[in-house]
């Protein structure tokens, strides 16, 4: 297929002209396969390349370097290519220090990095705001660091994010029960940049190319994770599947004027809950998942009293759905049929069947329509 052809998320932020930038996560797992390395060898590999987890092999140039008898630290200024985002420049360190053999990777705050003090979140009460992904890609670096130079692979690594505490008051950690400073986050590593008019102007193209090739089933999907629970589901091709990131709205009305025969909506759950709210726009700066319209839906599976003023009372979106999931109210799919009858009243009777897919963060389905 040639390039003027080509389709899905690749496609799409070639077509935007912007400029991908690299995660904290991956910017933690840079600096934490800097640091091990020299704690190993005695010297730190400038620039340092990682793995990520599509594939990419990106190299990081260390801004600080730090190496004692005990620990060694390392620190890679966060790029966000043309992205927006409050951490673009921020200094990320990760500081290793060996641990006694079978104690594993160990992961702490630093200065700047919060502690979760609520539920509902991917990480348990009292650990370091750092997520489940990038905590992954550290063990695997340390892993291959130690395979390389004989190492155990038993480490501390705390990471650090430089005046953490101060850029995370202008993000939602605060109002979450992150503590102390930023989040360390990233599934795929790479901050994907988000000009509305240009992200927008993909989709629609995405849309078009997916007709051209005859695709009669096309897929909205508000990121990698989602898009490869529709591929598993579905077995979609690559230009079938439209990153409409958190423009629901811009995917929907496109697809009412240019029609497919099938539109799956996929995303996580609290994105999802805000579009069955009828937001159009799932960005967090714009809209927010409203805990009452999900206390109210658990009452419709049958959660009693109690249990819906938990919902309503609960930390995040995911926490409401975990309290449903315990007591067998049926919360993901509700949200996932309120969404759909959503995306069809915006359709407003176009010849498009719809269907809709909630997941968490994992990627699991919690929670699906049928198709309408």
């Amino acid at each position: 297929m040639s390039s003027e052809a080509e389709g899905g998320r690749s496609a799409q932020l070639k077509h935007t002209g912007l400029r991908p930038g690299w995660t904290t996560g991956a910017c933690a797992t840079a600096a934490t396969t800097a640091a091990y390395t020299a704690l190993l060898t005695g010297d730190f590999p400038d620039p340092v390349t990682i793995a990520l987890p599509k594939g990419q092999t990106p190299s990081f140039a260390l801004a600080a370097e730090e190496l004692t008898d005990s620990y060694a630290m390392a620190g890679i200024v966060k790029d966000a290519g043309d992205d927006p985002d409050v951490t673009h420049g921020a200094l990320v360190r990760a500081t290793v220090r060996r641990l006694p053999a079978g104690a594993g990777v160990v992961f702490r705050a630093g200065p700047g990095v919060g502690t979760v003090t609520r539920p509902g979140l991917p990480l348990p009460v009292g650990e370091p705001a750092v997520n489940p992904v990038p905590r992954q890609m550290m063990r695997d670096h340390v892993a291959r660091v130690a395979g390389r130079y004989g190492g155990s692979g038993d480490v501390e690594i705390t990471v650090s994010v430089d005046d953490g505490e101060e850029i995370a008051r202008s993000t939602w950690n605060p109002r979450l029960g992150i503590l102390g400073g930023l989040s360390i986050l990233g599934t795929t590593g790479i901050v994907v940049p988000y000009s509305c008019s240009a992200w927008i102007d993909s989709i629609r193209r995405g849309v078009d190319v997916a007709r051209a090739a005859g695709r009669t089933h096309v897929a909205g999907c508000t990121g990698s994770t989602s898009e490869r629970t529709v591929v598993a589901e579905y077995g979609l091709a690559e230009d079938a599947l439209l990153d409409m990131g958190d423009f629901a709205g811009a995917v929907l009305k496109y697809v009412r004027r240019h029609p497919v025969d099938r539109l799956t909506v996929c995303g996580g759950f609290a994105k999802l809950s805000k579009l069955a709210t009828g937001h159009l726009d799932l960005h967090s700066a714009r809209s927010q998942v409203d805990k009452g319209f999900l206390a109210r839906l658990a009452r419709r599976g049958g959660a009693d009293e109690a249990l819906a003023t938990e919902v309503a009372d609960a930390n995040t979106g995911l926490a409401a759905l975990q309290l449903c999931q315990a007591a067998g109210v049926p919360l993901g799919d509700l949200v996932a049929t309120a969404a759909r009858d959503e995306a069809l009243a915006v359709l407003r009777g176009a010849p498009v069947a719809v269907d809709v897919i909630c997941i968490d963060r994992a990627g699991t389905v919690v929670g699906r329509s049928s198709v309408a």
